[in-house]
């Protein structure tokens, strides 16, 4: 026999469905009307243009710091087109991951579901962002600069024990930074025209998939178990300190003759570098504390990570 109790829980649980269904319509109309093809929208063959930053200099790791003062601007400039191609690597690195999170969301879902129908759509996002970050990479002829094999490891473990809102967690965390500084990217025309479309259509298209997974995120963190959420918080709060960690790569310091050990002193060190990257994480972390997942161990990995003030 069906119990009050258990007639509101799954009107709660099928009231859930309808609104998953709903925002994955809507973002799907979104897609149909705002989606790009990256080969076909920007000019891959315009040469380089002399004069213009690759980043701007504000974002760059060593801004105003005493061995950003004592550089060139051409050392500059060559620093910001590192560091553009150490991001725009982080950058695929965290869609491969994001991508293998998404599908393995979606396989016990009803195929045939706009939910599941969006997660696939925006696998097709991902994949053509990450070739088009690789594109922008070689155009700037700097290298590619994976992360640290050892994070490249750990990697493999959080995402296969990761909790399902622990995935959408890691998304977002992925996303929406880098979609702040892409947001003062590419209306700065100091900034190259490329480097600009680029990052113009990763913000159109990462602010769906921002909003399918912050709505996932928050009907999550209300129906997962106790020990679920409590796994979440840490496991999000590691991934904050990994992706801090990994931000810039280190030898992008040693590829423009700067001294690598006192350049990421200098990094850590910098008030201005600790703002951009909390102001950067700000819209995340308030919507994380809203929820629920800066609590406890988590938080206290948040703070450690930088991107959260104490």
């Amino acid at each position: 026999m069906t119990t009050v109790t258990d007639r509101e829980v799954l009107r709660d649980a099928l009231g859930l469905l309808r609104d998953r269904e709903q925002v994955a319509e809507r973002l799907l109309e979104s897609s149909a009307k705002h989606s790009f093809d990256p080969d076909k929208e920007l000019d891959w063959e315009a040469p380089v243009e002399d004069g213009k930053w690759f980043w701007p200099p504000e974002l760059v790791s060593l801004y105003d710091t005493p061995m950003w003062r004592k550089m060139s601007e051409d050392q500059r400039m060559d620093l910001a087109r590192h560091e553009a191609a150490s991001l725009a690597s982080l950058g695929i690195w965290f869609e491969i991951i994001l991508m293998q999170l998404l599908v393995r969301h979606i396989y016990d879902k009803a195929v045939t579901s706009q939910h599941v129908r969006y997660a696939l759509t925006e696998i097709a996002d991902e994949c053509r962002h990450s070739m088009m970050f690789a594109k922008m990479i070689q155009k700037g002829g700097a290298p590619s600069y994976p992360v640290p094999r050892f994070y490249h490891n750990l990697a493999r473990i959080l995402k296969t024990v990761s909790t399902t809102p622990g995935s959408f967690a890691a998304t977002l965390l992925g996303e929406e930074i880098l979609d702040y500084m892409q947001r003062l990217t590419f209306p700065d025309e100091r900034v190259q025209t490329l480097v600009r479309g680029v990052t113009r259509i990763h913000v159109v298209e990462e602010a769906r998939h921002v909003r399918y997974a912050r709505e996932e995120l928050r009907r999550q963190m209300v129906t997962a178990p106790r020990w679920e959420q409590h796994f979440t918080r840490v496991s999000c709060g590691e991934a904050a300190r990994v992706f801090s960690t990994c931000f810039v790569n280190p030898e992008v310091y040693t590829n423009v003759g700067l001294d690598r050990r006192e350049a990421v002193a200098q990094v850590k060190a910098s008030g201005h570098r600790a703002e951009v990257m909390q102001s950067g994480a700000k819209r995340l972390t308030d919507f994380l504390d809203d929820i629920g997942v800066l609590q406890g161990v988590g938080r206290r990995l948040w703070v450690s990570s930088g991107l959260l003030a104490r």
